[in-house]
């Protein structure tokens, strides 16, 4: 019946201009019309991470929810966790429209939002006002004119350390300029140092501590990543996520959007974003959680995600071209998955394919 009502809904959203079709779907979520799993989850779904509690595995991604309007929604839906943002202290309008493009050949998105939000307090508000419980993340990112962009980031944890369950800090966007810079070493490892002492500040004014999650690019070369993780490491972070968009277009075979500027989502970064996810798995020696995201539109996706040293999975362009049913199906892959191999729990498996992955090319 979900999978019917999608597929009568999908035509009429496509034929509205993608920004207008996700408002149509914030306002829907916001207005409580949004489909319910019949039940609980599984048990063997659940994951625990980072001393919370997930009943599995699934996230949002940010982008999904900027400005803190829907995480309750998203929950609700039957996610394991939401994560609203990016959010930047202060408001801004991000790039020019049109900026989000579909790519109906390839399942994919084609995004140049670039950090478009209401700020801080907006989201704080959102936040502050929630009844409900759940995992919801804040995704933390820096004004596009920001004279010390590491000061932003300190400053979202400031922020938002009493309502965010996890802070994640997205060096990665390709629609900021410069903001990739963040994750050379050096000013990675000077970022980092900030934002652990804001938390330390928090926490010494009598706060909980929030794990730290770290957002990498699928488009690090290869000879750059093992400096890149060896700072994480250094620096003791809570989890890192892989990966953000990218700006590469391999594998993409619709023409009449492919050279639009911005970050690439959906499959055709499926290949690339895992390989990363692997080599990221192999390098901290799987002792550092890890987020799998790009690509995820399928149950195999997200177990292989899962193979590749995914403890949790997010995902956003999947949902945008298969609907909300498409969380019952991975949900339902993934305990068929769990049956197959007698696993307690489906994150038995992180890691578990991880060498093969990171041998793989990146560009195969």
């Amino acid at each position: 019946m979900l999978a019917a009502a999608f597929d009568f809904a999908r035509p009429l959203l496509f034929a509205l201009e993608p920004e207008t079709a996700h408002e149509l779907t914030l306002k829907s979520l916001e207005a409580g019309i949004y489909p319910r799993p019949a039940g609980a989850d599984d048990p063997r779904l659940a994951v625990r991470v980072w001393g919370l509690d997930f009943p599995n595995p699934l996230g949002i991604a940010a982008g999904f929810d900027k400005d803190a309007r829907v995480p309750d929604a998203v929950l609700g839906m039957g996610f394991g966790f939401a994560e609203i943002g990016s959010v930047t202290p202060l408001p801004q309008a991000g790039n020019p429209r049109p900026r989000v493009f579909r790519l109906i050949e390839d399942g994919a998105l084609i995004n140049r939002l670039g950090f478009n939000n209401g700020g801080h307090a907006q989201a704080l508000a959102r936040l502050e006002a929630r009844r409900a419980t759940g995992v919801v993340g804040v995704n933390v990112g820096a004004n596009k004119d920001a004279a010390d962009r590491a000061g932003d980031y300190a400053a979202g944890v400031r922020t938002f350390a009493d309502v965010a369950s996890y802070f994640t800090i997205n060096v990665s966007s390709p629609n900021t300029p410069s903001l990739r810079d963040l994750q050379a070493p050096a000013a990675l490892d000077d970022l980092l140092a900030r934002v652990l002492a804001a938390r330390a500040e928090v926490v010494a004014a009598g706060k909980s501590s929030r794990p730290v999650v770290v957002k990498l690019a699928p488009d690090i070369a290869e000879g750059d990543l093992e400096p890149i993780v060896r700072v994480l490491i250094a620096r003791g972070v809570d989890g890192i996520a892989v990966s953000n968009s990218t700006l590469a277009r391999k594998g993409v075979s619709d023409t009449e959007y492919a050279a639009q500027a911005g970050g690439l989502s959906g499959p055709p970064l499926f290949h690339r974003s895992t390989v990363v996810l692997a080599r990221v798995h192999v390098l901290t020696a799987g002792r550092i959680p890890l987020v799998g995201i790009g690509g995820i539109d399928s149950g195999a996706a997200a177990i292989a995600k899962i193979e590749a040293g995914a403890s949790l999975l997010q995902l956003y362009t999947g949902l945008v071209f298969h609907g909300p049913g498409l969380l019952a199906r991975i949900k339902r892959d993934l305990i068929a998955y769990a049956d197959r191999y007698r696993l307690a729990h489906i994150t038995d498996a992180a890691g578990s394919q991880a060498k093969a992955w990171a041998a793989k090319a990146l560009d195969a």
